[in-house]
């Protein structure tokens, strides 16, 4: 993002308005202070907004058979202050006590505490940061907020025309849930809303799953959410579908990659609801066959296309997508192009070689379906793997298969999931579009 309007939206965004000093003293004074360990503090002074368990004097471990007397004070969903081993305030943050990404942190500046409004006020600048480049129409779909990038770590909203996904990722968030609901409505005008807290997230911190909660006084169809994206009439399923319904972090690289495939043959691997291939039929591919493991996608998938009329050039085939590539590969076919889209390989540092390695394999296997000339689509969710890394790994698929591979575009996320330049963890798609030689 520009300079300028980020030094804007960071100054505002710390401004509670409702909050006196008076009551920024009182509040102040009563609020826990948790200490990290010695030499631990610098990344805080650079404002990364979260702090693990190990990082903290105790770590929530129990000492000599009783756990830390902070501990046993603090509530999930508190507010409390993190502070140095000299007792320098740091920052402000919500802390779970059950999560090992013990406090989350909001607020670096201690005359602007977190208060209700201070949730109020990020909402609000997170929808205007939006504002400045936007061109979804109400019927459209687009990310309103996301998490650390926007200074609200753990709440993903996505809009998809008048209708809201929400997201918690944080435990802690639950505690101010009704509020953020209620603001959400008043700031976009949209009265129905979808929550989910996914399983996985549940378990770690330690709070109830949500599977597609419905917020709203009127019913949300069964059939979906219907929005506008790419010239496709597409439906959403925000109440059992992936986190909060589609991939909209990819709209923008369906639509560059279906420049290059008019008049293709193309082989979507991984597809999910469509995804990619329903955009490169809709602008003239000859033909596009989407692979995917998911048999509740494809049925999703098979609907999107009949509804935009695209049947006639898309098949679909359920499978893994590496025994996919493998069959086609036996029986000796060749695509033009060949997209790959395939989930997150790598949830943590310890996976990020295993993931490098499935990469490389996929895209090894890949390069045996793709003729001289031919083009490759290839992404990568995983934020454990950096961009260098996913090109590297690009480069020792091309080696192997003595294939020379160009790069026409390296692109990421659009401006609706910006990155945080004090949290680089929210950089995590990549997406090459190459010709390969």
């Amino acid at each position: 993002m520009p300079p300028a309007p980020n030094d804007r939206i960071e100054n505002d965004a710390t401004e509670p308005s409702d909050t006196s000093p008076s009551d920024e003293v009182h509040d102040r004074d009563r609020t826990p202070q948790w200490r990290v360990k010695p030499g631990r503090q610098f990344p805080f002074l650079a404002r990364h907004p979260w702090v693990h368990a190990h990082a903290l004097i105790g770590g929530g471990k129990a000492i000599g058979g009783k756990a830390p007397e902070n501990e046993t004070q603090s509530q999930c969903g508190d507010v409390v202050d993190l502070v140095d081993i000299d007792g320098n305030f740091l920052a402000q943050g919500l802390i779970n006590p059950a999560s090992r990404l013990r406090i989350r942190l909001y607020s670096f500046d201690r005359r602007h505490p977190i208060c209700d409004q201070f949730w109020r006020d990020r909402i609000d600048l997170a929808i205007a940061r939006r504002r400045l480049a936007a061109t979804e129409t109400g019927e459209e779909a687009e990310r309103l907020i996301f998490s650390e990038s926007d200074l609200l770590s753990g709440l993903i909203v996505d809009r998809y025309a008048d209708t809201l996904g929400v997201q918690f990722t944080a435990g802690a968030l639950l505690r101010y849930r009704d509020l953020i609901l209620d603001h959400l409505r008043q700031a976009t005008g949209c009265e129905k809303i979808v929550v989910r807290i996914d399983e996985r997230t549940a378990k770690f911190e330690g709070v109830s799953a949500e599977s597609g909660t419905i917020v709203s006084p009127e019913p949300i169809s069964p059939d979906g959410v219907a929005y506008r994206q790419n010239g496709l009439d597409l439906v959403v399923d925000l109440v059992s579908g992936q986190k909060t319904g589609g991939y909209l972090d990819q709209r923008k690289n369906h639509a560059a990659a279906a420049r290059y495939l008019h008049g293709k043959r193309v082989l979507d691997v991984c597809c999910y609801t469509g995804g990619f291939g329903l955009v490169a039929a809709k602008a003239g591919a000859a033909e596009v066959i989407g692979v995917d493991s998911s048999e509740h996608a494809l049925e999703a998938a098979k609907a999107a296309a009949e509804r935009n009329e695209l049947s006639g050039r898309m098949s679909f085939v359920r499978d893994d997508c590496f025994d996919a590539l493998r069959a086609f590969a036996d029986r000796g076919e060749k695509f033009d192009a060949v997209i790959l889209d395939p989930p997150r390989f790598a949830g943590s540092r310890k996976q990020v070689d295993q993931a490098l390695r499935a990469y490389r394999r996929l895209n090894t296997m890949a390069l045996d379906l793709i003729p001289s000339g031919g083009m490759l689509v290839t992404c990568s969710c995983s934020g454990r793997v950096s961009r260098a890394e996913f090109v590297a790994m690009l480069t020792d698929a091309g080696r192997k298969k003595r294939r020379d591979i160009v790069l026409l575009e390296n692109r990421g996320a659009p401006a609706d999931h910006p990155t945080s330049a004090t949290c680089p963890e929210s950089e995590y798609l990549k997406c090459v579009i190459a010709q390969v030689m």
